[in-house]
């Protein structure tokens, strides 16, 4: 049976060890999907802290924008994250409604499948409004697409401080 669980709060709320607890508790080998594309040397020890973290029951797969191209039926898999994954289709499109409308078509298509979906994603919005042009119609892409995720999750918690708030 299919289920969707989306994760959501701002950075090192405990977003991500929280989904990797959840996944652990759904299946033995869960999937783990990177989105991230390696930017600079910074973010690549970022990932590799992620990655330490994990054992040796992970299984991993690094996509960083078309998820449907990977089959993971009855499989628990978790996807870290949603924000990364925007970003990729953002600077590459260059302009908010195509990479959201890309975006929504490849979340439907990767969700087709029966699994359990576990996303992961930031609330960027929760501050203040940035001087920063791309910077806000990048915070307008993740916010529409969290809101889409959301409608098409069953389960929906917010981190606060490492602690998980049940949304819906």
């Amino acid at each position: 049976m299919k289920r969707i669980i989306l994760i959501t709060g701002g950075q090192r709320s405990g977003k991500s060890q929280y989904a990797e607890k959840m996944a652990l508790s759904l299946s033995h080998t869960p999937i783990y999907m990177a989105t991230a594309h390696i930017w600079d040397e910074e973010f690549r020890q970022r990932v590799e802290v992620h990655k330490q973290r994990r054992g040796p029951q992970w299984r991993s797969i690094e996509e960083e924008k078309e998820l449907s191209r990977h089959s993971v039926e009855g499989e628990v898999v978790l996807v870290d994250c949603c924000t990364l994954w925007a970003t990729n289709y953002f600077f590459e499109m260059q302009e908010v409604e195509r990479s959201l409308s890309a975006l929504k078509a490849e979340f439907d298509r990767f969700t087709q499948q029966e699994a359990t979906f576990i996303f992961v994603t930031n609330e960027i919005g929760m501050g203040g409004v940035s001087p920063n042009e791309t910077q806000r119609k990048f915070t307008d892409l993740l916010g529409w697409f969290n809101q889409y995720v959301a409608t098409k999750a069953d389960e929906v918690i917010l981190m606060v401080s490492g602690i998980p708030v049940k949304i819906k």
